[in-house]
């Protein structure tokens, strides 16, 4: 073979290993969806106490998909500095916190995730945020609940059963009964509805709640708004009469009432009913007060509002997920997929059951506390979750301490209802115009 011919060979099988290497498929990792793992996915953290957790989650998404995702928390109190130094960087957050009170800041960033599998999965709509467009903005991912704790076997022993609630009417017909018996009984209806500071939030945040959330619920309010209606002020002057005189503790006596002393009276057996949360579950059935825990339940707080009977717990949060629209198209889905995962899958849904209890999608493990329970259990029966409207106070330290004020006059001094309007309804107005003044 004469050395051209040899060359001319060698080149032609040259070629034809370029050919085959060309027609082979690059190996890509694949997702658990089957889609090829391309994007990456970067969480700006708000919860401190969960951060060794996301980590972990995240490197056994990566290990499975090939997904690189990166956790970063911010230190506790300072997420919104953090958040506007990371939002300026060219790899920002592609997945970060904006709840109601962050919405006219960073609405303008969130991915519209009305199509997104995450979005599908919650077991109610109303557990996320929406701009003024109509658009899915913000996902809440783990929820607290409020109500009316119950003793049930106190108010069995009155001769009643938690099936004869079911709205305002019948509530106030079995307290105001309780209440004219109580000498008898040995019990009142209502723990005290006291206005110290270790109380009064009870009233002048969760309580304000209901109107404040029916009124939004009627104007379609997703943001923040300048000023409000005051539109259910007398049920909750309804409520707030109810809870203050069919309790063993009336008057002025509610000034210095704390919430050490309601909680007692809840605890110790003097009293059916006490508004409160799923955080108390604990502390009533532990070891300071041992109570019997079938003997415990919540219910909604009825003010009076047609259709209340479908109404549910006070279920709300103030952790909410967002997707950075601004990321590439690749990043946008690799977050969205990993969210999708997060709540769908064995390893996600443990972590989120372990960090943050009770969470509103449904695939979610079940709530080891039972009055979180109750929260989904309402939902599942077709009752509509009360959402934490007062996540949108302006100066809510400020506007509650009016609201408080207020509501201490009436209460003790004979003070007019009308002042408590004034601080509900102007006062809204007025923090809000602080806020917008004060940068």
């Amino acid at each position: 073979m004469t050395m051209k011919k040899f060359l001319a060979m060698l080149l032609a099988l040259v070629m034809a290993l370029s050919l085959v290497a060309c027609g082979e498929k690059k190996d890509d990792t694949k997702t658990e969806g089957g889609d090829t793992a391309t994007g990456s996915v970067y969480y700006l953290n708000f919860k401190p106490e969960s951060d060794d957790a996301w980590k972990a989650l995240a490197a056994t998404y990566t290990e499975k998909t090939g997904v690189p995702v990166k956790i970063l928390t911010a230190a506790s109190g300072e997420y919104e500095s953090t958040l506007v130094s990371e939002m300026d960087k060219e790899d920002a957050p592609t997945l970060f916190q904006c709840n109601e009170g962050g919405v006219a800041t960073w609405g303008e960033f969130c991915y519209d995730l009305s199509s997104s599998d995450v979005y599908n999965q919650l077991t109610s709509k109303d557990y996320a945020l929406k701009n003024a467009d109509g658009e899915v903005i913000s996902i809440g991912y783990c929820l607290e609940t409020y109500g009316i704790i119950v003793n049930k076997a106190l108010l069995k022993e009155a001769g009643y059963e938690v099936t004869d609630i079911t709205n305002f009417e019948s509530l106030k017909k079995i307290a105001d009964d309780i209440h004219s018996r109580a000498a008898e009984l040995g019990f009142d209806a209502f723990t005290s509805a006291g206005l110290d500071g270790t109380s009064a939030w009870r009233f002048s945040g969760h309580l304000a709640n209901m109107p404040l959330f029916y009124e939004f619920r009627d104007d379609g309010v997703t943001s923040k708004p300048a000023t409000i209606k005051g539109t259910y002020l007398d049920n909750y002057k309804a409520v707030w009469d109810l809870y203050t005189t069919d309790s063993a503790t009336t008057g002025a006596a509610l000034l210095t009432a704390t919430g050490d002393q309601a909680e007692a009276e809840f605890g110790e057996g003097k009293a059916v009913f006490y508004q409160n949360g799923t955080w108390e579950y604990s502390n009533l059935t532990g070891e300071k007060f041992g109570m019997n825990a079938d003997d415990l339940t919540m219910i909604p707080i009825y003010c009076g509002i047609e259709g209340e009977e479908k109404a549910g717990l006070c279920t709300g949060t103030e952790n909410y997920w967002s997707v950075n629209k601004n990321a590439s198209e690749e990043d946008i889905k690799a977050t969205l997929d990993f969210l999708n995962w997060v709540v769908t899958s064995e390893e996600g849904t443990a972590m989120m059951a372990e960090q943050f209890g009770a969470c509103p999608f449904q695939a979610s493990k079940a709530p080891s506390n039972p009055f979180s329970a109750l929260a989904n259990e309402y939902v599942a029966n077709g009752c509509y979750p009360v959402t934490w409207a007062f996540n949108y106070t302006p100066a809510v330290n400020d506007w509650r301490a009016a609201v408080v004020d207020a509501l201490g006059k009436y209460t003790a001094d004979g003070g007019s209802w009308d002042d408590v309007k004034t601080a509900f309804v102007e006062g809204w107005a007025t923090q809000y115009n602080n806020d917008i003044a004060n940068g």
